[in-house]
């Protein structure tokens, strides 16, 4: 019952409102303000027009001074063509966009309260509505057939003659692999993860792919100038995200299942530093998904290099069997037979 009259209670007081709005509104006719209502629409149509001009003077100066400086051009083959088709969807958003903006600007100052003047009622066009309606349904598709295209090209299989790289994230740091001389990555297996004993990705021993495989951490991701690359991306904790926004790309990095994306770098680090005029610029690799406290921490680099300089570096790197296996080293000096009789000696009982 005490809800009952507080419901009724707010009811009567919304009626007494509506009551004293409208009496007011009556008060305000009688007293001839009914002519600083109509002078006040003037002014508000005036300067809606004058926000229709100072905001598209604001439209163009922005485009013009961001345009190409905050991420700068697409560094790889398929960003390209993702810039291309935002630029398709920009223009043709833009033109719907100063069309239906200037409109209804100008139409709130041009049509605005007049005595001399009666309300056209205009309530049905059957051309008209064909035309609003089959031309956006028509732009849309063809955008999205474009979108289709990309993301099955982006999202497809890459060349034959495509480099491989591992990239796995975890909180909150990533880690990179990259296969030996034979082109193949090893097996590997989740319980088999051991940084103590200098195996963090849990690569099996025994598997003969594993055991010229490059680890690298806490330095960037090489890749290779106008050679296609494929990253398998995998995750030991929590959803993260591989975005690359220098190359116009992201994919999930999910745990439990691998997932791929490829892509041909198309400059080096240092022809991207010339073009854009930055010393200190490098490939970013960001975590794009929410993954924890340290979530804005997780950042990574990736360096373009030549195919020379690549194959420099990895000659210059021991494959982390060898690193979690030093015995198998076959480089390390073998011991002589003066060395076996003092390590014999040190550790018979006395």
């Amino acid at each position: 019952m005490q809800a009952f009259f507080i419901i009724a209670i707010l009811v009567l007081g919304l009626l007494v409102i509506f009551q004293i709005a409208k009496a007011s509104e009556y008060v305000s006719i009688l007293q001839g303000e009914e002519k600083a209502r109509k002078q006040s629409n003037k002014i508000n149509g005036f300067l809606l027009l004058a926000f229709l001009i100072i905001g598209l003077i604001g439209v163009y100066y922005c485009n013009e001074s961001l345009k190409g400086k905050i991420l700068g051009d697409a560094a790889s083959d398929h960003g390209v063509l993702i810039d291309k088709l935002l630029y398709i969807t920009l223009g043709i958003t833009f033109v719907v966009f100063l069309g239906t903006h200037i409109a209804l600007f100008w139409f709130a100052y041009k049509y605005q309260e007049s005595d001399t003047r009666k309300a056209f009622y205009y309530p049905h066009n059957n051309k008209l509505e064909l035309l609003w309606t089959a031309v956006p349904a028509i732009t849309l598709t063809i955008l999205v057939g474009f979108g289709i295209f990309y993301w099955f090209k982006i999202n497809g299989d890459p060349p034959k003659n495509a480099n491989v790289v591992e990239i796995t994230g975890s909180q909150f740091k990533w880690e990179f692999r990259y296969p030996g001389f034979d082109k193949v990555l090893g097996k590997k297996y989740y319980k088999n993860i051991d940084d103590l004993n200098s195996n963090p990705l849990g690569q099996l021993w025994d598997d003969k792919y594993n055991q010229d495989d490059i680890y690298s951490t806490g330095e960037p991701m090489k890749l290779v100038v106008n050679k296609p690359v494929q990253l398998v991306i995998y995750s030991k904790d929590v959803i993260h995200d591989v975005g690359l926004p220098h190359f116009r790309l992201k994919m999930d990095a999910v745990p439990g299942t691998p997932t791929t994306m490829w892509f041909t770098p198309l400059y080096t680090t240092k022809q991207m530093k010339e073009k854009t005029g930055n010393p200190n610029f490098v490939y970013e690799i960001a975590c794009d998904q929410m993954c924890g406290k340290g979530h804005t921490g997780m950042r990574g680099e990736i360096e373009v290099v030549t195919q020379s300089e690549f194959d420099m570096w990895m000659a210059s790197k021991k494959p982390q069997y060898i690193v979690a296996n030093p015995d198998k080293d076959p480089s390390a000096p073998k011991p002589t037979t003066d060395t076996l009789k003092i390590a014999a000696a040190t550790t018979l009982p006395k």
